[in-house]
């Protein structure tokens, strides 16, 4: 039986909310090419004398009601560490090894990886814990991980999993998180997920094509595989599909944008829309995030809800992530063990 290091990697989170923990972050962050896809020089100093310096405290405002929320730790260290010891338990039949790493600040990639580098494994699995593949996530995630590797004299085996929006045991995690709500009760569903900006997927194709000449809102296909829209409504369908959910039903957006060059609808707006046509109570999906964060807890369950309000709306209501719902746990199992 090989000796097998399983590496989790999750985008990561300061150390604490304070304003230096969340300056380090967002320099980490902000500063990798793969995320702000723009020259080194206007990169940093768009990031290092302009972003961060101003965005840093108001962040960590945030991140202290998070820290709050989340009884003085960050809900997605809390849940991405449980997952991985659940991951251990459902594994101890293998010789394997699970450990977790931040893209972003601790426990590091460098340091994590160390310790796996001296274990000596036959081979080391990498699942990057977005379910959906985008550059700026898990493209930079295994871009860290193999840049630490390759430098390693004797380099194992190394197995990737670049996505698993399909993946049944993650579904099915969403699809009963959802179950624990009256569907009907709501006027309209959101599935949000995270922005990117239109010129990251149309990278995913050949120079003459853009994300745009392709089927994404309505099917995935060869060369629309690995882009971040198609990915999401493709996700969106099967959700739907096992919800009993009509296309009427539902609006798929995306949230978090820094600017008006990003996947629409903008999520935000389309709450705000739904509270102007005069509705009272949205349930809103957040499927790219597998663990509750700072983008689902504050960003959906509290601006959101302030934004709707302010439009006549009463109720905004967010379906918790996957986190470590058994049926996500046997998903990931599955991953795993189909590469042993």
């Amino acid at each position: 039986m090989k000796k097998t290091g399983v590496l989790l990697i999750q985008l990561g989170t300061p150390d604490d909310p304070s304003v230096s923990s969340v300056r380090r972050y967002l320099s980490e962050f902000l500063n990798d090419p793969r995320v702000i896809d723009i020259p080194w020089l206007p990169r940093k100093l768009l990031v290092n004398g302009i972003i961060v310096p101003f965005r840093a405290p108001k962040s960590a405002k945030i991140y202290k009601e998070l820290w709050e929320i989340g009884n003085g730790v960050s809900p997605l260290m809390t849940h991405s560490e449980a997952l991985k010891d659940l991951m251990q338990e459902r594994l101890q039949d293998q010789n394997v090894t699970v450990e977790l790493a931040m893209r972003y600040q601790n426990p590091s990639m460098e340091s994590v990886l160390s310790r796996m580098k001296t274990a000596n494994y036959d081979q080391i699995i990498i699942l990057p814990l977005f379910p959906q593949y985008a550059s700026a996530s898990t493209g930079s995630a295994v871009e860290k991980a193999m840049d630490i590797i390759r430098k390693w004299w004797v380099i194992p085996e190394v197995k990737i999993i670049s996505q698993f929006w399909d993946n049944e045991g993650y579904i099915d995690s969403v699809v009963k998180n959802a179950q624990k709500h009256d569907l009907s009760s709501y006027d309209h569903i959101l599935f949000s997920y995270h922005g990117l900006p239109e010129r990251q997927v149309d990278k995913v194709y050949e120079a003459d094509d853009l994300c745009s000449d392709q089927p994404c809102e309505t099917e995935i296909n060869a060369k629309n595989k690995f882009c971040y829209k198609a990915t999401s409504y493709a996700t969106t369908r099967l959700i739907a599909a096992k919800l009993g959910l009509t296309e009427s039903d539902y609006t798929v957006c995306f949230q978090s944008r820094l600017d008006k060059k990003w996947l629409t609808p903008f999520s935000d707006k389309v709450v705000e829309e739904w509270g102007k046509k005069g509705a009272k109570r949205l349930l809103v999906f957040s499927p790219a995030f597998v663990a509750d964060c700072l983008e689902t807890i504050v960003e959906i369950g509290t601006e959101y809800q302030e934004i709707f309000e302010e439009h006549g709306g009463e109720k905004v209501q967010l379906v918790e992530s996957s986190n470590t719902h058994p049926d996500f746990v046997s998903g990931m199992e599955q991953l795993i063990r189909e590469r042993l």
